[in-house]
């Protein structure tokens, strides 16, 4: 992944050092930025998305992808027994500061199971494309315990491909248009590009069935996105 971007500027605000954002370079729009205060955000500002995946956990928690770990501490402070896991090693220690138990490691490596495996911030993107999002499912489905569930988030993005009249150009000979491709810098430090899927509510549907999964809209906002609970 190149350098520890996201872990860098994680670091950087929880030491009181903070003072850009992250950049994104995107393949299917112009140069973006993370805000990282953002990242540090509380239950008060936690989007009503957010807040109904929290309210839906239960058991055991594994927070997948954690970041600065607000979720997991939300949790925590509520009684919840939760684990938080990054590939970000800065991003781990910052979780570890803040007290909640995390581990620097790659979720295809994950061994333990959980009652719930939450994956937000379009969590869901460590699919990386729509061929990789079955193996992705197994994986998740594999780390549940009877009667675990799935939850995560992710967007339909074609409303990025609108035309004036408001008509989709989509070109059906080309891969799915949901999989992007970004870059990461902060303070002239660069991730290598990465592949991130979202995928639209149908498509999860239809993959998620095909593994054996059974898929529920938990919720939908009108900026294409939701959260979808899966469980067996």
């Amino acid at each position: 992944m190149g350098s520890d971007v996201v872990g860098a500027a994680l670091l950087d605000y929880f030491n009181d050092n903070y003072s850009v954002d992250i950049t994104v370079k995107s393949s299917i729009s112009e140069d973006d930025v993370i805000a990282v205060p953002y990242l540090f955000r509380s239950e008060e500002t936690f989007p009503i998305l957010e807040k109904t995946a929290l309210k839906h956990c239960k058991g055991t928690i594994l927070d997948v992808g954690a970041g600065s770990g607000s979720h997991s501490l939300f949790l925590k402070e509520n009684g919840f027994d939760v684990e938080a896991i990054d590939i970000s090693e800065g991003a781990v220690k910052v979780i570890s500061e803040r007290g909640v138990t995390a581990q620097c490691i790659n979720f295809y490596d994950v061994k333990k199971k959980y009652d719930t495996l939450l994956f937000l911030m379009n969590g869901l993107g460590l699919a990386q494309d729509l061929k990789g999002l079955s193996k992705f499912l197994l994986k998740a489905k594999s780390l549940l315990n009877t009667g675990g569930q799935i939850i995560l988030d992710s967007s339909d993005i074609k409303y990025m491909f609108e035309e004036e009249d408001g008509s989709v150009w989509v070109d059906l000979n080309s891969k799915y248009y949901g999989e992007v491709t970004y870059q990461m810098d902060y303070k002239g430090l660069s991730t290598d590009k990465f592949n991130w899927l979202f995928v639209d509510f149908e498509k999860l549907r239809e993959i998620a069935a095909s593994v054996d999964l059974k898929t529920e809209l938990l919720f939908e906002d009108d900026s294409n996105q939701y959260l979808a609970k899966l469980t067996l």
